[in-house]
């Protein structure tokens, strides 16, 4: 399945060895899901990094290169305004151009909408369970 993570999956993944991010991670290493990402996730995934953890530009060079590994980078079509927040617009965006059928989020008002579009949005949790 093609699926989306917010940001703040990847940063509690490369912030917490053991999460439960990190074992959605490890589903995409599998293979059991697909990723697809956008420049503007991982932008925001460096952006965070940088200025909330501190991270050194090697570490944000090794982390772009190994997120733009991870999965298919896409170019979004369309700008959307739905949220508030702009960064959780851009999952929206790289989710319907993307052609995901999933969106994984810690996000509360994402979570809120429950499905954009024919593209489910759940919690890491649910999405483990899945």
């Amino acid at each position: 399945m093609r699926v989306v993570f917010d940001s703040n999956i990847f940063i509690s993944a490369l912030i917490l060895p053991g999460s439960k991010a990190e074992k959605a991670i490890t589903r995409i290493i599998e293979g059991t899901d697909s990723l697809v990402l956008s420049k503007a996730i991982i932008d925001e995934v460096l952006t965070v990094l940088a200025r909330k953890f501190g991270s050194d530009r090697e570490h944000i060079s090794r982390t772009a290169l190994y997120l733009a590994d991870l999965g298919e980078i896409i170019r979004p079509s369309l700008k959307l305004k739905i949220v508030k927040d702009d960064p959780d617009n851009r999952i929206l965006e790289c989710a319907i151009t993307g052609n995901a059928k999933l969106i994984v989020t810690g996000d509360k008002e994402l979570l809120s909408l429950g499905e954009f579009k024919n593209i489910r949005i759940v919690s890491l949790k649910d999405y483990l369970i899945s």
